[in-house]
């Protein structure tokens, strides 16, 4: 039997009780995934698809590999170190908020079938007031799928508004974008308002969407009476050890430990580094349950256990598990829609070339992707995790060899052919 170990500390120490000489060959033989995994990141480090990358798998709760690779950039200066900071993106969907409300589900505080206006009031009459948090989550709304707020900030000249953005810091303009770009700090409340006024397909189909993951910090501290972000820490990432996991890094951490992202040429003109890649994230400060948490992969492994043991953590009820559950099933697949609520889904007929997870993986199966490069997939029914952490948006977002060489994928499919052996 093995005792589960339970990512406490970055140091890993597992205690092994073996009386199984299948699994005895499995975990004395891990040469072998490394060497097929270390193979594709070369090819991937090599044609450019990224400058670096950190690399975790796990099973049954037990790290088989947990690597860094590559440098932060291309220059080839400063290695990657796993305890390094990646912008998630897109996987702070499933790893601020979405835990969040599972907790909330679990306890009987949120209904999923409630409509938006029962806790966000302030959609009282527009076009949003009766869409279900259930088919909001699943992407089943029709809302659109994101804003480019900071275009709406540009005048006939292409200036910004001198009301949105000054040079330099006040009472009035407190978020700060860059050292010579603050935002109003009432911006935000302008950025509410074109969620609120943005159209809704009248028919609607699986159309993904960021919108509703912008308001959601809002949506929590009125349903908890509690600050988000203080929230999160305090009934999520604390209980379970996690710390490198967090929002504004460049506050907390010194910069050689943040990965840089995009050189942003359009709006904010600079390498992005130390504050979020995603351009509305920025103007929210920081703080939003779309994009804006950074983590190494140690960390982001943590909450994705907790996931797969059903929410437990030592013994104690993170999450309950009926809400991992419902949230992690597909909710309208008949429809053609594979989203589970927050959570990524295999396609419901795989096709070669067309999806980011491997073919091997279950229905059961959920994670997400991020725009940065970034991807983690749990698998219940084999208890596999896959983490792959990089910028493949350094230095432009335009490179898409990523996605061209099918890293991610074919890292996850070595991982269940290794598991088969």
């Amino acid at each position: 039997m093995i005792r589960k170990f339970y990512f406490k500390h970055l140091t890993l120490i597992i205690v092994l009780f073996i009386n199984s000489s299948t699994l005895f060959g499995q975990l004395t033989n891990i040469d072998s995934l490394e060497i097929s995994i270390d193979k594709i990141v070369q090819e991937g480090l090599t044609k450019k698809a990224f400058p670096g990358t950190q690399v975790l798998i796990a099973k049954d709760g037990i790290t088989l590999l947990s690597k860094s690779y590559g440098f932060h950039t291309y220059d080839s200066i400063r290695q990657v170190k796993n305890g390094d900071l990646y912008d998630l993106a897109s996987i702070t969907k499933v790893s601020s908020g979405l835990p969040i409300l599972m907790k909330l589900f679990g306890e009987g505080k949120i209904d999923l079938n409630d409509r938006l206006v029962k806790y966000a009031p302030w959609f009282e009459g527009s076009n949003k007031s009766n869409l279900e948090i259930r088919e909001i989550l699943a992407h089943q709304a029709g809302l659109e799928p994101y804003i480019i707020y900071w275009l709406k900030t540009l005048n006939k000249n292409g200036k910004f508004y001198r009301k949105t953005f000054k040079k330099n810091g006040n009472k009035r303009f407190t978020i700060k974008i860059t050292d010579q770009l603050f935002l109003h700090r009432k911006y935000k409340e302008r950025m509410m308002g074109y969620i609120k006024d943005s159209p809704v397909e009248k028919n609607p189909k699986y159309k993904y969407s960021g919108l509703f993951f912008q308001i959601l910090p809002d949506i929590i501290e009125a349903i908890t009476g509690e600050n988000f972000e203080e929230y999160l820490q305090d009934e999520i990432f604390n209980p379970i050890g996690i710390n490198k996991m967090v929002y504004q890094p460049a506050n907390k951490f010194p910069a050689s430990q943040i990965i840089p992202t995009e050189y942003d040429s359009l709006f904010r003109k600079q390498l992005v580094h130390g504050t979020v890649h995603d351009e509305a994230a920025a103007m929210l400060d920081g703080i939003s349950c779309n994009a804006g948490l950074f983590s190494n992969a140690e960390d982001l492994a943590k909450l994705f256990q907790l996931y797969l043991d059903d929410g437990v953590y030592e013994g104690k009820t993170i999450i309950d598990s009926a809400a991992i559950y419902e949230f992690t099933k597909c909710q309208y697949c008949k429809t053609g829609n594979r989203r589970g609520l927050g959570f990524d889904k295999p396609l419901i007929e795989y096709i070669a070339g067309k999806s980011h997870v491997a073919e091997a993986a279950s229905p059961d199966s959920y994670g997400h992707s991020g725009f940065t490069g970034t991807f983690v997939w749990a698998d219940p029914e084999s208890d596999i995790l896959v983490i792959f952490l990089s910028n493949r948006v350094y230095p432009s977002r335009k490179n898409r060899e990523l996605y061209r060489l099918d890293i991610r994928p074919r890292i996850q499919t070595e991982v269940y052919r290794y598991l088969e052996n």
